[in-house]
């Protein structure tokens, strides 16, 4: 074989699919079920606009699975707290100021969150509404927590401090003094 020279042309089965035929009979098979023979720019035109509107239900999708990530975040909080106890420890401190943080850091950053699904065609109030609502829960939880350890001035035997004292209404004093 010499250099250059393709390995099809020395076969003899291989078929060349370009139709050079100028008889009818050939172009006279039905199509195949499913295909229609429409102009190009049309079936792009529609091709595209299925696939904005795949893409903007998947954004939707997403963002409200995002939404309702933070219900999980919850339930584990929760069996954390109730697995640390009601005693004032180290453990049980952390577990609630982590309660309280992460929901705090999630509310900042609700923006970045939802950036990647931001579209004309998608709608995110709710879904932010959610997420807000959810964590805004979470810091319910964790202040719920801190009364329940009390460490939440709550009564007022918590305030005595701040208090004045109080203005003496009667005096007594003892009779007369002897020599």
């Amino acid at each position: 074989m010499e250099k250059g020279k393709g390995v099809m042309g020395s076969r003899k089965w291989a078929v060349e699919f370009t139709d050079n035929s100028s008889t009818p009979s050939t172009r006279d098979i039905p199509d195949p079920p499913g295909f229609t023979r429409a102009s190009q720019d049309q079936d792009d035109s529609s091709l595209s606009r299925q696939k904005k509107d795949a893409e903007a239900n998947w954004k939707s999708q997403k963002a409200w699975e995002v939404a309702q990530a933070p219900f999980k975040n919850l339930m584990m909080m929760g069996f954390m707290m109730w697995m640390a106890g009601s005693t004032v420890h180290l453990f049980s401190i952390g577990i609630t100021f982590s309660a309280l943080w992460q929901p705090l850091s999630a509310l900042q950053g609700v923006g970045k969150v939802f950036a990647p699904y931001k579209d004309k065609k998608v709608d995110l109030l709710a879904p932010k509404l959610l997420y807000i609502a959810l964590n805004l829960g979470g810091m319910l939880l964790g202040v719920w927590k801190l009364n329940s350890l009390g460490l939440l001035p709550t009564h007022a035997s918590d305030w005595v401090s701040s208090l004045p004292p109080a203005h003496e209404v009667e005096f007594s004093g003892g009779g007369a003094a002897l020599y």
